[in-house]
């Protein structure tokens, strides 16, 4: 694993950097071919809190997981969890595929020895309770977001009146926004 780790408002020493390292070393025994995996670390803090965001772009998905904590190291325990979940979630979904699909092709940087037994919590099923269809009004991000405080939502779903294609703009944890738009 390849490790990309940075500091905002704090200084990443050869502690925090060796326990990361070895923290996140855990999640090998999910992962195939090890050379080419990278590993984007950003650790940050804000009013006294420590937070932790990794990111592990692979084919075909992204792990990505974040956490808060007022000690560095336990939010970085935290993290580690948490992508220990999505990873044997992951797998378990891939091998029922392949299951269902009866010797279907394999992940290609995933190696299906290494895959957990599905626990219950891994067995989430995503029922969608409610559908919203609404007409996009042409506007700006800056329109979307007033828009978006005045509805008291998280995010909000627009067309851009520059470009004509569909954006969202979100508010973040630390209380800014955000823009997603098509590539």
């Amino acid at each position: 694993m390849n490790y990309n780790i940075r500091g905002e408002n704090i200084q990443v020493t050869e502690a925090l950097r060796e326990y990361v390292e070895k923290k996140i070393s855990r999640l090998e025994r999910y992962f195939d071919n090890l050379g080419h995996v990278e590993v984007h670390v950003t650790m940050r803090v804000l009013r006294g809190e420590g937070t932790i965001e990794v990111t592990i772009p692979m084919t075909g998905v992204i792990l990505r997981a974040e956490e808060t904590h007022d000690d560095m190291y336990a939010a970085i325990d935290l993290v580690v969890e948490k992508l220990e979940r999505q990873m044997r979630k992951y797998k378990t979904k891939i091998n029922r595929k392949q299951r269902h699909e009866s010797g279907a092709k394999a992940m290609p940087n995933m190696e299906a020895s290494s895959v957990a037994v599905a626990d219950e919590e891994d067995d989430v099923q995503f029922d969608i309770v409610r559908t919203k269809r609404f007409n996009l009004k042409p506007m700006d991000s800056e329109e979307a977001i007033m828009q978006m405080e005045l509805l008291g939502h998280n995010f909000f779903v627009f067309e851009n009146s520059e470009s004509n294609d569909v954006n969202v703009v979100y508010r973040r944890n630390d209380g800014r926004y955000g823009l997603i738009e098509p590539k």
